[in-house]
């Protein structure tokens, strides 16, 4: 096992704020970062904004203002909401940067003298939207299948990538690295657009400058632009300091991509081969997840579905936000969301589940042990049914979530959970208490439940990174998570030291009251 970790978020696109889409897409990233860093692992967790394009010059036409002032506004908003909601990333990139135009504009011209781009005329359809030239296969009824809006006709004289040069090769290396691209589904997808029929060519790279000025001018030729695409790619690499920082190759070797199915295309077939253009490896995995519906439509500014983080923030707290996005959709495939179905998985899990388990063994710490984490009897079956029980949560948890499982690691952890609320129904210390004579069994039982918590709220950390410290704090642990070394940790019954002064504090969740019909 590595002991480095760098993964990416797409770099998001400056024509729209943060939705619930961009927000699932960096939860996931946040997660696996906060896993891997408690893991030990060096770890660096990149996201930005994209920020060149013909989208945004219309933009900035409309409104009458420079592109860059567009761009700074979006670019503004994303990262004012990613420090709101408290996201772990290393480097937020805008490829505005002087640093990624360098960079781009390296990488174009160590392409161009490879001789892998080439100059001609080109007639076809055009879609704004996509920024791009499609095919009959991107057409429904004539419109862009992804826009519901007709391309336009264009004839236009620019520089191409010979990018079908390489589809022999990535097919090969994508027959032979499984794994490269996951779930299963979108590997297939990617082989089929390598196919002849597929109409997939070389790709245009540049815009002319007397038609689109808002992009990274072609260090060959100053009377083009970059391509938005081939522009925005390249930021995995800016990111880490290609080429000359002596932490590039060993972070690059260990690259993890997420994107949505949207964006298949670009990261699948355009990167992989600009990527061997350059001399360089792909990286280790491309990992592909759905989109959110509401109302069984995709998410999007378009049609005017769009779910604010910040108000799901406002109105549920984000901790629980973030447990539903990763419990109720598996990734690789699509799911909906609807507030009933927020509130259903709050009240059952958080409130009814952990939040009923945190609650009922602190309070009863508090109420027959002083406040403070009692010396444990001899263990009884009922005991070692908890202690076995988190070695195998910890290496479920650790397992799943290093294949993209999340809502499965979060089941693992909801199983400890209903275990341990198991546990003290079995051994009802609230009743044995009224026994002097079962003192041992009660102080027994509370040492149990608070190192199982303890355990609980270490697995939770990645996922609920407001909650859990506010567990392991009330369990006299503040600090805990900065010695951490997950899953080990979680796994070893017996950490949790006697005496350790304990604090019931306010539900963790609040069980939310809906009338019926408010909802939905």
């Amino acid at each position: 096992m590595s002991d480095s970790f760098y993964i990416t978020s797409p770099i998001y696109y400056v024509n729209a704020e943060p939705h619930i889409g961009h927000t699932y897409t960096t939860v996931v990233i946040d997660t696996l970062a906060r896993y891997h860093r408690l893991a030990g692992e060096d770890t660096f967790f990149l996201t930005g904004t994209d920020e060149h394009g013909e989208k945004i010059a219309e933009v900035a036409a409309d409104r009458g203002v420079p592109p860059r002032q567009v761009a700074d506004e979006i670019s503004g908003a994303f990262r004012s909401a990613w420090e709101q909601l408290g996201f772990s990333y290393d480097r937020f990139i805008r490829t505005t940067e002087d640093e990624h135009i360098r960079t781009v504009q390296a990488f174009l011209q160590k392409v161009y003298d490879a001789g892998e781009i080439y100059f001609t005329e080109y007639e076809g359809l055009y879609c704004v939207g996509c920024e791009r030239f499609l095919t009959d296969r991107d057409l429904v009824d004539g419109l862009c299948a992804d826009h519901e809006r007709p391309p336009e006709a264009r004839v236009e004289s620019n520089y191409f990538f010979r990018m079908t040069a390489h589809f022999e090769w990535l097919a090969d290396y994508i027959e032979n690295h499984p794994d490269f691209i996951r779930p299963e589904r979108y590997r297939n997808e990617t082989l089929a657009m390598l196919r002849e029929e597929s109409g997939l060519g070389d790709l245009c790279i540049s815009r002319p400058k007397n038609r689109l000025e808002w992009g990274i001018e072609l260090p060959f030729d100053d009377k083009y632009v970059c391509y938005v695409w081939f522009d925005a790619l390249i930021n995995y690499l800016t990111g880490i300091g290609y080429p000359d920082d002596p932490g590039f190759e060993p972070r690059w070797a260990v690259a993890e991509h997420v994107i949505g199915k949207d964006i298949l295309k670009p990261h699948g077939v355009y990167w992989p081969t600009m990527l061997r253009a350059a001399g360089l490896p792909p990286a280790r995995h491309l990992n592909v997840h759905g989109h959110w519906n509401v109302d069984d439509r995709k998410v999007s500014k378009s049609l005017g579905n769009m779910i604010s983080p910040l108000v799901m923030k406002e109105k549920y707290g984000f901790d629980a936000f973030r447990y539903f996005l990763l419990r109720d959709m598996v990734f690789g495939l699509d799911a909906n969301f609807s507030e009933a179905a927020l509130i259903s998985r709050i009240n059952a899990d958080l409130a009814n589940n952990l939040g009923n388990l945190a609650s009922r063994t602190l309070n009863m710490t508090e109420r027959f042990a002083d406040g403070a984490v009692p010396s444990p009897g001899e263990a009884g079956e009922p005991e070692l049914v908890v202690q076995r029980a988190l070695p195998v949560a910890a290496e479920r948890v650790d397992a799943h979530l290093r294949k993209f499982e999340f809502h499965r690691a979060l089941e693992a952890v909801m199983e400890l959970v209903d275990t341990v609320n198991r546990y003290l129904e079995i051994r009802a210390p609230w009743k044995a208490a009224k026994d002097p004579e079962l003192a041992d069994q009660v102080a027994t039982a509370l040492y149990t439940s608070c190192e199982a918590l303890r355990a609980v709220a270490l697995l939770m950390a990645p996922f609920l990174p407001e909650t859990a410290p506010v567990i392991l704090e009330r369990l006299g642990l503040p600090d805990a998570l900065s010695g951490t070394r997950l899953p080990d940790d979680a796994a070893r019954f017996g950490a949790l030291q006697p005496g350790t002064p304990t604090t019931k504090g306010a539900p963790l969740f609040p069980r939310i009251e809906v009338p019926d019909g408010d909802a939905d």
